[in-house]
């Protein structure tokens, strides 16, 4: 007997399958995680991720303006600094490279998109932890905390229209939403690294931000085997003030991201690492993937499991893809 209910019908041309799509991606959904570096004259390309520069000022506003017209959300800003102390002083410095750079973006992107920081300690430290030591070697997390609150102001005072807090140390949210509602910025978000997995796909990030991290950070980063903790990190986060929670990596946690996007009644964004990016640049030099249609499925894939926006390094060319008029 053949058969009544056939799936295949919505699948059968180009028109249907898209009518019946449950899933879309759109240039606003994507955040470019971006690098600029102090003391270089020209961009500087990272070789463990193709494609992929560490920005001077100039350069970076030129790929701002390249972003605001390809129609994506927003870029998250991270600096590579020429000088690193034990307590990361160039990231509370107001003509460091972070905040300078954010004037200039800011200055340059205006209402086009969202010109986004990151608040953390690794990329300005000399041991590369995202927090103040302890004498014993360990990060304090309580001293840690007063170094986000004044990063918090600088970066607000730069422009920076949110603010993410990568460094997982317990209170941050309350800590940093505290110091800016009392100065004044109540307006600036809060994105929270909710559930921030020690990850080994981190591995080409490094390279970017040049860091000088020995050991690991699996002593504030979560367990890769913990799926409940996630969600608990993210409704601690929501509970604190955080206008939205993000799960990071994106494709190793698709779980923890769907479950986040269940409970959270924030909004709920994922990080395609650069691990992810990498891997995928790598197979398709090689020829082994279609280079086009794994990213794309990539970023589907993060999106599907409930992801209302996606940082990725291909937001940029993902965007104009999307935007392209379909043959006919």
């Amino acid at each position: 007997m053949n058969p009544v209910i056939r799936p295949r019908r919505l699948r059968s041309t180009p028109a249907l399958r898209r009518l019946a799509s449950e899933t879309r991606l759109h240039p606003s959904e994507l955040v470019l995680p971006m690098f600029v570096r102090e003391g270089t004259g020209a961009s500087v390309p990272i070789k463990s991720m193709p494609g992929v520069v560490q920005h001077t000022v100039d350069s970076a506003r030129r790929a701002v303006a390249q972003a605001a017209e390809a129609g994506i959300g927003g870029i998250m800003l991270f600096g590579v600094p020429d000088v690193r102390d034990a307590i990361g002083t160039g990231a509370t410095d107001p003509d460091g490279i972070l905040n300078a750079a954010t004037r200039a973006l800011v200055a340059e992107a205006g209402d086009a998109l969202v010109v986004q920081t990151d608040l953390c300690l690794d990329e300005f430290t000399d041991h590369g932890h995202c927090g103040v030591l302890s004498v014993d070697g360990t990060v304090d997390n309580d001293t840690t905390l007063e170094r986000y609150r004044e990063m918090a102001l600088v970066q607000a005072a730069s422009g920076s229209q949110l603010l993410g807090l990568s460094g997982m140390m317990d209170g941050q949210v309350a800590a940093v939403r505290e110091a800016l509602d009392q100065s004044g910025y109540v307006d600036t978000a809060v994105l929270a690294y909710s559930a921030k997995y020690a990850s080994a796909f981190y591995g080409p990030f490094r390279d970017a931000v040049e860091s000088t991290l020995v050991g690991d950070r699996r002593s504030y980063q979560l367990d890769p085997a913990n799926r409940r903790e996630g969600v608990r990190e993210a409704l601690l986060d929501i509970s604190e003030g955080a206008d939205i929670v993000m799960v990071k990596p994106a494709a190793s946690y698709l779980d923890v991201l769907a479950d986040v996007s269940a409970v959270s009644d924030v909004p709920v964004w994922a990080y395609q690492v650069s691990g992810e990016y990498a891997m995928i640049e790598a197979a398709a030099a090689h020829g082994w993937i279609d280079r086009r249609r794994a990213i794309e499925e990539s970023v589907l894939s993060i999106r599907r499991a409930g992801a209302d926006a996606v940082l990725t390094y291909w937001a940029v060319e993902l965007a104009d893809w999307l935007t392209e008029r379909p043959t006919r």
